[in-house]
């Protein structure tokens, strides 16, 4: 789960690290009192789950009270592109109006979650403002990676190392260590699998302090932060995501043709491997997980077809703790509820397979049976061209 830069900073706040002064501006005179409050200037920013609102209009510098009121007119309801967004845009529902600091240099830092080496892992950089990925192609000499040992968590040396790195001194210095710290205690504390503090910047008054916050995080560890959970926006989710949410299915949406529902997050990376390897481009990715109920399973296949671009479906399980017979129920229910326009191939293997191939074939329905994964990704393939 994903949540906007304003709430971020409420929870940097919580955990005693510096931020960027703000708050929200629920209409335009509302705006400029806020403004007015920090001598007349401010930042107006645009909130959206995604990076890159600066280049995309979303960030103004307001000179006057009356500025930030107009900027407010000009950014609420705006659809915000940026190179995150994609070219569809996000509608902008909330606007942050920020107090102006004196930048005297503008740092990265993000923790985040390393799956290669299975433990946090802090990145840092002496170029912030510019996104990661582009510091990292050309100057990577300029990104320092420290590996968090989970069992000590982040060492005062290693926040001492990192700082140092950032360039910090005298009690910038000290700041930047007490920064580092806390923010890693919020990144544990809190189940984080993201927080991207870009820029990092000191001010001229040599404090510390995030410009902007980006943070995700685990949604297996939602369920112990109440107060986290708070800060879903379902106006950033896609509507087929947050039907599949209710269900407990893993649906992210994708730009391709052929639907998938796959048990296991593994095999579903795999079959949309495959999907493109022939020549095709997934529609989605959706993990029924290890013990989906038929009802799951009726509503996974439900959400899928719903989806205009899906011009074929393939179903693709392995059961281990998920029986094959179930997910046949599933599909063959499904299927005679909302009617099959699009071609279907299903995979089964495993746990009571003969029963789920009966149950497919009894159906009476025009459902396509693959012997093996290479057979069922031609076949959708070769039925969707």
């Amino acid at each position: 789960m994903n949540i906007h830069e304003y709430q971020a900073k409420e929870l940097l706040r919580r955990y005693q690290v510096a931020c960027q002064d703000g708050q929200v501006a629920r209409t335009a005179p509302e705006a400029a009192s806020i403004a007015e409050s920090y001598g007349g200037r401010a930042v107006v920013k645009a909130q959206i789950h995604a990076g890159g609102r600066g280049k995309g209009g979303g960030v103004k510098f307001a000179k006057t009270p009356a500025e930030a009121a107009e900027l407010w007119e000009r950014m609420m309801g705006m659809t915000l592109v940026t190179k995150q967004t994609g070219p569809e845009g996000r509608v902008v529902r909330t606007v942050y109006v920020c107090n102006p600091l004196d930048i005297a240099r503008e740092l990265y830092l993000s923790f985040l979650v390393d799956r290669s080496t299975s433990r946090v892992t802090c990145l840092a950089s002496t170029e912030g403002g510019m996104e990661i990925e582009e510091v990292a192609e050309k100057t990577p000499e300029k990104i320092v990676r420290v590996t968090i040992d989970p069992a000590l968590g982040l060492t005062a040396h290693q926040a001492r190392r990192i700082a140092f790195a950032l360039g910090l001194e005298g009690e910038a210095f000290k700041k930047g260590v007490a920064f580092l710290q806390n923010l890693y205690r919020l990144f544990v504390e809190k189940d984080c699998s993201l927080v991207e503090i870009n820029p990092l910047v000191l001010t001229e008054q040599g404090d510390v302090m995030a410009l902007d916050a980006k943070m995700g995080f685990d949604d297996n560890g939602i369920f112990r932060h109440p107060d986290v959970a708070a800060f879903r926006d379902l106006n950033e989710e896609a509507p087929a995501e947050i039907e599949a949410s209710k269900f407990n299915l893993n649906f992210i949406k994708l730009d391709g043709s052929i639907g998938c529902m796959v048990n296991g997050a593994g095999l579903a990376m795999a079959t949309m491997d495959i999907i493109k390897h022939h020549g095709a481009e997934p529609a989605n990715f959706l993990d029924v997980g290890g013990g989906a109920t038929e009802e799951a399973v009726r509503n996974a296949f439900r959400i899928i077809l719903q989806d205009p671009a899906v011009k074929g479906v393939l179903v693709n399980i392995f059961g281990g703790i998920m029986r094959c017979d179930i997910v046949a129920s599933g599909v063959v229910n499904a299927a005679r509820e909302i009617g099959i326009q699009v071609p279907v191939v299903v995979r089964l293997e495993g746990t009571n397979v003969e029963e789920g191939k009966r149950i497919l074939a009894e159906s009476g329905l025009n459902l396509i049976v693959a012997n093996d994964f290479d057979d069922a990704a031609r076949k959708i393939v070769a039925a969707v061209a």
